[in-house]
């Protein structure tokens, strides 16, 4: 014998308020990170980087073609530029794993070593799905981190670098990196960036705020209660007024069938 499912009645629709009738249901801003494009990530991730006015000095985009593995920087301090921390960022639809990053962190290594930069202060990866388990580990320990872009060099890093020439990881510049302080390198949850985005002037440009929802309309009690007083005083005025008598209790309302009616339930 087959069964069915007895039929459900859908909820009642959330309340709405006027911005929403016009627009449809907010995304929420986690959600909306997910559809930006690169770019435009990058340019949430700048927007993000000015709420930080008190540890930067200034802050810039770097990203795109030549920007040697530099996305958004921060400058600490004018008068020594020198003293940076960068924030590569990433978008994918996925949370990021350690074949996301190697690539980065060669180009930091070898444009650190060719002096086209200092190494920074702090390096964070960004976004919007956040690192994965087997990454946040790995960055968590920067031994193995290094030992990892080690191991992984030839594969990921001597022939993607750059698009002239092969980047061995040999001589020099495999000394320069085995001094190199990996713990500087770490990432930055996308919540963390949103709460802080909060505080600039672009939040509500890309994320909207407007009006609340508006709450669930209440029930009107069954018997009067004290805070109708004023709203039942201009209800009878107004049914004196139309019925040229005076109403002055809900007894009169009674011997009026019209507005009865009208006064609904609770007669």
């Amino acid at each position: 014998m087959n069964s069915t499912r007895p039929l459900s009645t859908p909820p009642d629709p959330p309340a709405l308020s006027a911005d929403t009738v016009v627009s449809g249901l907010p995304i929420a801003p986690i959600d909306r990170i997910r559809l930006f494009s690169s770019s435009a990530w990058e340019d949430f991730v700048l927007e993000w980087a000015q709420s930080l006015h008190d540890q930067y000095a200034r802050v810039e985009r770097c990203g795109g073609a030549g920007d040697m593995g530099r996305d958004v920087i921060g400058i600490l301090d004018e008068t020594n530029p020198t003293v940076w921390d960068n924030y590569q960022c990433k978008h994918y639809d996925r949370s990021l794993t350690p074949g996301d990053i190697w690539l980065e962190l060669g180009k930091l290594v070898y444009y650190t070593f060719r002096g086209e930069f200092t190494y920074p202060r702090r390096y964070y990866f960004v976004a919007p799905e956040g690192v994965g388990t087997t990454l946040g580990r790995l960055l968590s320990k920067p031994e193995e981190l290094k030992a990892g872009l080690i191991e992984k060099w030839e594969s990921k890093c001597k022939n993607s670098i750059t698009s002239t020439e092969e980047v061995p990881l040999e001589g020099a510049l495999r000394s320069h990196l085995d001094a190199l302080d990996f713990s500087v390198i770490r990432y930055v949850p996308p919540l963390t960036l949103l709460e802080q985005h909060r505080m600039t002037k672009w939040h509500v440009a890309r994320f909207g705020g407007g009006l609340p929802a508006r709450p669930t309309t209440p029930e009107p009690p069954y018997t009067p209660t004290d805070l109708e007083t004023v709203y039942l005083r201009k209800l009878f005025d107004a049914y004196a007024d139309a019925r040229g008598r005076p109403v002055a209790s809900l007894d009169d309302i009674r011997e009026d069938l019209e507005l009865k009616g009208h006064y609904g339930d609770g007669m």
